[in-house]
């Protein structure tokens, strides 16, 4: 009987939990006390680097899945954004194993009847994908389905979801992502919210709530606006993002903004869907245009300097999983994976956990030269340092005299197509002083670090 009881304790107590329950405090995300950024439960800083792979579950198979994620996790990325109930026809074109996410109910699908049925279910996938995340250590944000299953608008739908369903589906997803450590939920899906859109909604995410209650929830919004405009009252939004987009509208004025997500919510706040690597200019491949690692760069630099608790990079054609290129999907997901501007977004988030963090904030005091358009300098501050991005290599003044904790300055240009830092100048913490960048022109940004020495 001893031995009985010993091995039933070691069986129900001690014996290793499902991977992606491990460490479930340790590994999750909160808000930070001050209210502008995220960290680990445990007090750890956290600055989200996430990669738009909203087809991942829909379009690839386990041995791709592994592929990715190497991929990503040795570029830096900690989150990958992944849809449920995808966009590209996500309920009625089943998964590479042959599988859709729901049950039919008079021949449509039914969200309150999610198919879990056999092996390799759709649902098995998800999962396998949200634990393999959990081996690199990384997050899968989860959409639990794109924005035209209650709000068709555009695109192929088909629209399913009204205030009982929602709830229902909401309950159940939440319920069975729950113990998972590594799970941010994201509402929405690229689609405007009316009245009865804001209630279907509502009621998901009361569904989430009511079976998990650990992890934070954000919005995805349509192109060109941010979730304060539209859910800057509900009380289940942990941070809010923005949608600044892939044509003109917003795209150099990303940081602008991001300050008016500050001034609207005391929320953390970021932008998760900029411009993306390999999209055509303006949605038009006619132009001849595809936003590249340069562009892609700006709005990372802009917004890290405009206090964003995060980032989210992009790509065209692996967003979509491309398996054949087009003229609007110009490579494969595979040959995307590696293009430039994936492989730099890593030195944002090393940049910005280079210094202290929680005092990291916006700093326009530190600029003392006016630029416009493409070539707008942004700026931000901490404790004891101070950073300005100069996105075209541009002279510009900068106001020294705002520090006050030395006499002296160490002046450094950090490259963000290397991630490398060198020393260039010290100077006295007075007056202004002009720094020319080392190269000049499209292409040619740099982020000048100042710090007490």
């Amino acid at each position: 009987m001893r031995k009985l009881f010993a091995f039933l304790f070691f069986a129900l107590f001690l014996a290793p939990a499902p991977l992606g329950a491990r460490s479930f405090s340790r590994g999750r995300i909160v808000v930070h006390p001050g209210g502008r950024y995220l960290q680990y439960a445990d007090g750890r800083p956290f600055f989200y680097l996430g990669d738009t792979a909203w087809e991942i579950f829909h379009r690839l198979n386990r041995e791709e899945m592994a592929h990715y994620f190497e991929q990503r996790v040795r570029q830096g990325f900690n989150a990958v954004q992944g849809v449920a109930l995808a966009e590209l026809e996500g309920l009625t074109v089943p998964n590479t194993y042959g599988r859709l996410p729901l049950k039919f109910t008079d021949d449509a699908p039914d969200p309150a009847r999610p198919d879990t049925d056999g092996a390799y279910s759709y649902w098995d996938h998800v999962d396998y994908a949200v634990e393999l995340a959990a081996q690199h250590g990384m997050f899968i944000t989860l959409l639990p389905t794109w924005g035209d299953k209650f709000n068709l608008c555009w695109g192929k739908g088909p629209e399913v979801f009204d205030e009982e369903n929602a709830y229902l589906y909401g309950k159940w997803i939440g319920a069975r992502y729950a113990r998972h450590w590594n799970i941010l939920w994201m509402l929405g899906g690229d689609r405007p919210l009316e009245e009865k859109h804001r209630r279907i909604l509502d009621k998901m995410a009361r569904g989430i709530l009511e079976s998990d209650k650990n992890h934070l929830i954000t919005f995805h919004p349509n192109g060109t606006h941010n979730s304060t405009e539209c859910l800057n009252d509900a009380d289940y939004l942990s941070f809010h993002t923005a949608q600044t987009g892939h044509d003109v509208q917003q795209c150099y004025e990303s940081d602008k903004v991001m300050r008016r997500m500050a001034e609207a919510s005391g929320k953390p706040y970021m932008d998760f869907e900029p411009r993306y690597e390999d999209h055509p200019a303006c949605f038009n491949d006619q132009i001849g245009y595809f936003w590249n690692a340069d562009d892609v760069r700006q709005n990372a630099y802009w917004n890290l300097m405009a206090g964003v608790c995060g980032h989210t990079y992009g790509n065209h054609s692996i967003w979509s999983m491309t398996k054949a290129p087009s003229s609007y999907f110009p490579f494969s997901w595979t040959e995307a994976l590696r293009h430039p501007g994936a492989e730099q977004m890593g030195f944002v988030k090393k940049l910005r956990l280079s210094h202290d963090f929680a005092s990291f904030r916006h700093a326009p005091e530190l600029i003392a030269t006016e630029l416009y358009g493409m070539g707008h300098l942004a700026a931000a501050r901490g404790r004891d340092y101070g950073c300005v991005y100069s996105p075209l290599g541009l002279p510009f003044a900068v106001n020294l005299s705002v520090f006050t904790g030395s006499d002296k300055l160490r002046a450094s240009w950090f490259d963000p197509r290397t991630g490398e830092s060198a020393v260039f100048a010290i100077f006295p913490n007075k007056g202004r002083t002009t720094v020319v960048p080392p190269a000049q022109g499209k292409g040619c940004d740099w982020v000048l670090v100042l710090e007490e020495a």
